[in-house]
């Protein structure tokens, strides 16, 4: 769907050039974005790199897994239906852990493997119900709830927006760290009150 509406943005652009007498104006922007884009990529790889060797070395050096046994308390406040041995707690406390730290593409993977194991598990638990006609699994209860934390995304570094902030030229990339401490407390600390709350209506 979003590449539908890119498509229609960029042809209205395109038609707007055209009937307005821009379209070297419209063929300068689209070969500088290209130039841009080609530049934000470089200067992202670098930066994910940076980060993700440092994910790798808090691995290796034990602190990720004190940083994952830290955190069960809370996945038992939030995920209390989710045996404590289950694969699905480990994947889910990786996923938080990376998101905390600003590593929006390390969690992505462990996102995904979290889905997976939550999905298991409702087949274990013999929950196999699909949406008629579509084929399609019901999302249960935790995945509902991991979803929702997932999107609000306490950030203690926003590694993305700085990288964004420093290649387009900031002069104080690291300005938001604080304003995004704030911003992304106050989303997950609704997003833990909303799930709460929802947990206390019977699933259908």
């Amino acid at each position: 769907m979003l590449n539908y509406i890119w498509a229609v943005m960029i042809l209205i652009g395109i038609v707007y050039g055209a009937f307005t007498g821009k379209m070297e104006a419209v063929t300068n922007a689209m070969l500088d974005s290209a130039g841009e884009a080609v530049s934000l990529c470089i200067t992202m790889v670098g930066v994910m790199s940076f980060w993700m060797g440092l994910m790798e070395a808090a691995r290796e050096c034990g602190v990720i897994d004190k940083l994952t046994r830290g955190i069960q308390p809370f996945i038992s406040f939030m995920f209390p239906q989710i045996p404590k041995e289950h694969k699905a707690r480990e994947y889910i406390s990786t996923n938080i852990i990376a998101n905390v730290l600003g590593l929006g593409w390390a969690c992505t993977p462990a996102g995904l493997k979290a889905m997976e194991a939550l999905a298991q598990l409702e087949i274990e638990r013999g929950n196999t119900e699909y949406v008629e006609n579509t084929g399609m699994r019901v999302a249960s209860r935790e995945m509902c709830t991991f979803l929702i934390l997932n999107i609000s995304s306490l950030q203690l570094i926003s590694v993305n927006m700085i990288a964004y902030r420093s290649q387009y030229g900031s002069v104080n990339p690291t300005a938001i760290i604080a304003p995004s401490i704030i911003a992304t407390c106050i989303s997950t600390f609704v997003a833990v009150i909303y799930c709460k709350i929802k947990s206390r209506y019977k699933t259908p």
